[in-house]
């Protein structure tokens, strides 16, 4: 007998249809005997039909009362879901966050999770009821309730399996799993049997959608299987797990991308110590997150500094740069928000020299410009420009042996 943490995700659960479906799903699961709890979002559109309900009131909602508006989602989602359990005759037994206490910081809108009580939970199981945990919401020691961020309910369920020592969590969700790269960009993508949780971590902060980057963050830290799988479509997914040094590993996992890059450029800047500080300074004080920094050095002691932000965050990071160009002596300061970021995702790079260079011939040869590089042990990451963004993806997936079985390192 196993203890598995489901999460379902507001695609899973978007009318009554699908959460029957879902329902079918659990049952047949608690009948093979294991123990189940269950983790699901708000019906899909919800949250943002309450979000758009507060702002027509409110130009800036309140973020303590926002949250209490919007935890309602999940609330009708658990309600609805114990309802066609026991319309199939399975106990089931509903918690919101503040009831089973999740414990939060009082950072309302993108609270951390602090503690989580288990005792409740851990009574039912042992009374074979199936437990369904609102997701995505919390709730502070003086009792505020408090939201974890938009994909919260990952986090939710990784947290519970964390907290409970779950044999797996389990994401249920619109796709079958974790593929080399997005099949609407590249047809021949191929879903991952497995991938590990520095490589998942990796493809979400690089633009894979598929989940919550704090949810692989806590998968790893507290060692957690995750598995990927698709609510309406058999499978065994994509397994997210800690590498096993017994196994081959793949040269190259995956290829993900970004389109929400913009890149800021400030010519002319004089080269002195302290001057990317004088950039970047204001620019951190505004909250606008810097992602990849390039410095080039001119025979002329001055530098061309470019860096990228969110596209949304551009043209505010461009009246930072413009407002300080005087200031720094600087030229000009320019954007471009016609760019993204391609980049490739494999712990095989740690023991394999030249994967850089293949990739950047592998570009030119597309006549493809690279403007900016970024590495990490496991990852390439590159600039371009966004027309060119299916025609590398394209190139690199053929390149690198992601259309088949991926490429082995030797042992």
């Amino acid at each position: 007998m196993a203890l598995h943490v489901y999460k379902f995700g507001g695609t899973s659960v978007a009318n009554s249809e699908c959460i029957e479906l879902v329902a079918d799903k659990i049952v047949t699961a608690h009948n093979t005997g294991d123990d189940l709890v269950i983790v699901v979002s708000a019906m899909s559109g919800e949250t943002n039909r309450l979000i758009q309900l507060a702002t027509s009131l409110q130009q800036t909602p309140d973020p303590n009362n926002l949250d209490v508006l919007v935890s309602t989602g999940e609330q009708v989602t658990i309600a609805l879901l114990c309802m066609a359990l026991e319309q199939r005759g399975v106990s089931a037994t509903s918690y919101t966050g503040a009831q089973i206490r999740i414990v939060t910081d009082d950072s309302h809108g993108k609270a951390r999770i602090v503690d989580i009580e288990t005792e409740r939970m851990r009574n039912d199981l042992e009374q074979r009821k199936v437990i369904v945990v609102a997701g995505f919401q919390g709730v502070t020691e003086s009792g505020r309730i408090t939201t974890l961020g938009r994909g919260g309910s990952d986090t939710t369920a990784v947290a519970l399996a964390a907290a409970l020592n779950a044999d797996e969590c389990r994401i249920y969700t619109d796709v079958d799993g974790v593929y080399t790269t997005d099949p609407r960009v590249e047809p021949k993508a191929r879903r991952l049997h497995r991938v590990t949780f520095e490589e998942m971590l990796e493809m979400a902060s690089l633009g894979s959608k598929v989940l919550q980057i704090r949810s692989v963050e806590f998968a790893g830290k507290y060692d957690v299987p995750l598995r990927v799988l698709s609510t309406f479509k058999d499978g065994e997914g994509t397994l997210i797990s800690k590498e096993d040094t017994a196994m081959e590993q793949a040269l190259i996992s995956g290829i993900a991308f970004n389109r929400d890059e913009a890149q800021l450029i400030l010519t002319g800047v004089p080269d002195r110590p302290g001057i990317a500080a004088q950039i970047l300074g204001p620019v951190a004080d505004a909250n606008i997150e810097v992602d990849m920094i390039v410095q080039n050095t001119a025979e002329d002691n001055t530098t061309d500094f470019s860096f990228t932000v969110h596209r949304n965050d551009c043209a505010k990071a461009l009246d930072i740069l413009q407002s300080i160009c005087d200031t720094l002596g600087a030229r000009q300061a320019n954007s471009d928000d016609n760019i993204v970021k391609v980049s490739l995702v494999g712990v095989g790079m740690r023991s394999h020299a030249g994967i850089a260079a293949r990739m950047f011939r592998d570009l030119a040869r597309e006549n493809i410009n690279i403007r900016m590089i970024s590495t990490s042990e496991i990852k390439i990451s590159v600039v371009i420009d966004e027309k060119y963004l299916e025609l590398a993806v394209r190139t690199l997936h053929q390149s690198f042996g992601l259309d088949s079985e991926p490429v082995q390192k030797s042992a």
